[in-house]
């Protein structure tokens, strides 16, 4: 830890951090790093073309999945260049400006993934709640306005965090958690009083992975009440089946989050590895996961997948 007699604002240094006792091993940790940030970036240009080109994918669930892609590239733009700058090139030290300008970014791409899980929970609840409105309900205009509303929140949410920043002091050299930004890792370095910059992460958090993740338990309670009301056990099957795939990536994505928040409640000197490979995990495997969740479960995926390459295979002949 560097002292704070000689603190500035604005003009400080952050250095990442790694993986405590590996860092003689960080070339070979960065391999499947690399990896996954490659399989993240493809798996979901990929899934993301297919939505947009393909009008049997024009659906609401897939037009969700679209929006949950896209905050899923933001993310992997937002953090995987500090992590391939660390592990591949050894390069620590990153400005002030740059720090704040990628917390803002990681933030407020997880509170769209947040949101959109959301609004796919709901999309879920009424296609099986009310099977015969599902349509006029959820129309395009509809869910614009839903994607709107879920960016316009993320931003709002995330703007006071940075400009807040601003006024706090650091040292002109600290050292990270992790190999990218976090807002509650940067209030934990600073030299000055940190009470609002506190207070706005906690009402930001509250407001998002808190209020989504309430709301989707009780958008599951309400779809196990009306799949229950069903006599047909095949049809209750069937109605189940098709909230699998949204579950798996719920759980891929508030799982590791609960796990990390767990880890920085017991003591950190003892954890600290673990510690840092959830808070890792927890910004890699969603991104990774999830265009290989719906590949899997979903069919019209895995038809439009097998119908483009068949094309490709048609026009190079």
């Amino acid at each position: 830890m560097f002292s704070c007699n000689s603190s500035t604002s604005g003009r400080s240094i952050f250095l990442l951090t790694g993986f405590p006792g590996l860092e003689a091993s960080h070339h070979w940790v960065s391999i499947p790093i690399n990896l996954i940030c490659v399989v993240s970036l493809l798996g979901n240009s990929i899934i993301l073309f297919l939505i947009l080109t393909d009008p049997a994918l024009h659906e609401p669930m897939y037009i969700f999945l679209s929006m949950l892609v896209a905050s899923d590239l933001g993310l992997c733009a937002s953090t995987f260049p500090t992590m391939v700058w660390f592990f591949w090139l050894g390069a620590r030290e990153l400005l002030f400006n740059l720090c704040a300008a990628q917390m803002f970014f990681i933030h407020a791409f997880t509170y769209m993934e947040s949101g959109v899980l959301l609004a796919m929970a709901f999309d879920r609840f009424v296609a099986i709640w009310d099977p015969l409105h599902y349509a006029t309900l959820l129309t395009h205009s509809a869910m614009a306005k839903v994607g709107a509303a879920i960016l316009v929140r993320a931003v709002l949410l995330n703007l006071p965090g940075p400009i807040l920043l601003q006024r706090l002091l650091f040292p002109q050299v600290s050292v990270l958690s992790h190999c990218y930004c976090l807002h509650c890792d940067l209030v934990g370095l600073a030299c000055s009083d940190t009470q609002i910059n506190s207070l706005i992460g906690l009402v930001s958090i509250l407001l998002s992975l808190g209020l989504d993740s309430s709301l989707i338990m009780l958008s599951y309670a309400l779809i196990l009440w009306t799949v229950l009301g069903i006599t047909s056990p095949g049809e209750r099957l069937k109605a189940l089946n098709t909230c699998i795939s949204h579950l798996c990536i719920v759980l891929i994505f508030y799982l590791p989050k609960l796990g990390l928040s767990v880890l920085h409640r017991v003591e950190k000197h003892s954890y600290s590895a673990l510690a840092v490979l959830m808070a890792n995990l927890h910004f890699l495997v969603p991104p990774f996961m999830n265009p290989i969740v719906y590949c899997i479960k979903s069919k019209q995926i895995r038809q439009g997948l097998l119908k483009h390459f068949q094309q490709k295979r048609v026009d190079v002949s």
